[in-house]
């Protein structure tokens, strides 16, 4: 069934790029959830995280010296899709940790887009007022989307880092990969490393493209910050003379 109506904005004024935003989620003549389509993929790749300090005492700023070595870390950038139906733009926070991740998407002024946390327990996605939940989440996302991706590479593509064995990899003249193919899946993900940067003591990349037929994914980063376990310190510290 197709439902189509006028956008529903809600509230007083809005920017034009959020009513870009708004527009999207609410656009006319869409199947149900067919706005999840494009998004959802995406969000659910790693599971990433939301808001602008650490959710609590747990975890504390550290530096490495490869990015391999951070646990957990917090990230915020910008995220750009692009399909042959639809491109727009939207700010993106993420925390990974061991066990949990969290996600948050936002206009380009804060207001919120789409809330996503896993864990031990499952999976939430929030969007719209609404919430969908599933134990697993790539069951939650092959459920709600018309295509798939890798839900456990996308942590380690967004660092540079290799996913599993069977991926192509080719490096620069400095050793960081400049791009990787994931053969599992046909058509392949592509992954296209345009630039690096520091941070946190580590070389990270500062923007990357990823591709799967006419699906293109851009995600740039701005803030990488590598995080240690507070009990870690603590215990470092009581063992200081």
């Amino acid at each position: 069934m197709v439902f189509c109506q006028s956008p529903r904005i809600i509230g007083g004024q809005h920017s034009e790029q959020q009513m870009i935003i708004l527009k999207y989620f609410t656009k006319t003549c869409f199947t149900p959830l067919s706005a999840l389509r494009l998004l959802l993929p995406l969000l659910l790749l790693g599971l990433l995280s939301a808001c602008s300090s650490l959710p609590d005492a747990r975890w504390q700023a550290t530096q490495v010296k490869h990015a391999e070595q951070a646990k957990a870390w917090e990230l915020k950038g910008k995220l750009a899709v692009k399909t042959p139906e639809e491109k727009f733009s939207t700010n993106l926070y993420w925390l990974h940790t061991p066990t949990t991740e969290e996600l948050r998407l936002t206009t380009m002024l804060g207001t919120s887009v789409m809330l996503l946390k896993s864990g031990p327990d499952g999976a939430l996605l929030e969007l719209d007022g609404e919430i969908y939940r599933d134990r697993y989440p790539q069951r939650l996302l092959d459920g709600l989307s018309s295509w798939s991706i890798p839900l456990n590479a996308l942590p380690r593509w967004v660092l540079g880092l290799s996913a599993a064995d069977t991926e192509l990899v080719l490096t620069n003249n400095d050793g960081n990969p400049q791009s990787l193919e994931d053969g599992s899946v046909s058509p392949p993900w592509q992954v296209k490393y345009l630039s690096w940067q520091q941070q946190s003591g580590a070389d990270i990349p500062r923007l990357l493209k990823l591709n799967r037929g006419a699906l293109e994914l851009k995600i740039q980063l701005t803030e990488w910050q590598a995080l240690e376990a507070q009990s870690t310190l603590t215990t470092k510290e009581s063992q200081q003379p």
